[in-house]
């Protein structure tokens, strides 16, 4: 059987860490799970043409929210293979499989074990 989260939190640094059934530990920047939110409009964001240079480009206008440091708001667990995480600046519509959170973040140590 994959791993599979079994804690979740926050460190002291304002990151998300997961604790795995494996005992395996990972953090997460939060700016790194929001630019690696696998839902359909990020897909077609990141892989849209960049805007044509010239008068009549416009500058994107940014909400209260989105001007706020980045933050993880929720997270909610989506049948028995991954997480749907709201952010701070109101995005809640990426699901990230458990299989992709092993692919991101950074491997902080193993969880001690009780019987050693």
């Amino acid at each position: 059987m994959p791993p599979y989260p079994t804690a979740l939190g926050f460190t002291l640094d304002n990151r998300l860490q997961i604790t795995w059934s494996d005992r395996t530990i990972r953090t997460y920047g939060f700016r790194e799970l929001r630019d690696a939110c696998p839902c359909a409009t990020c897909r077609e964001k990141k892989n849209a043409p960049p805007p044509a240079d010239g008068p009549a480009m416009s500058l994107p206008l940014l909400s209260t929210a989105e001007l706020q440091p980045l933050r993880v708001t929720a997270m909610q667990p989506v049948g028995n293979y991954a997480y749907s995480i709201a952010f701070s600046d109101g995005h809640d519509t990426g699901i990230y499989t458990f299989e992709r959170l092993r692919e991101l973040g950074t491997e902080v140590s193993e969880a001690p074990s009780g019987n050693r």
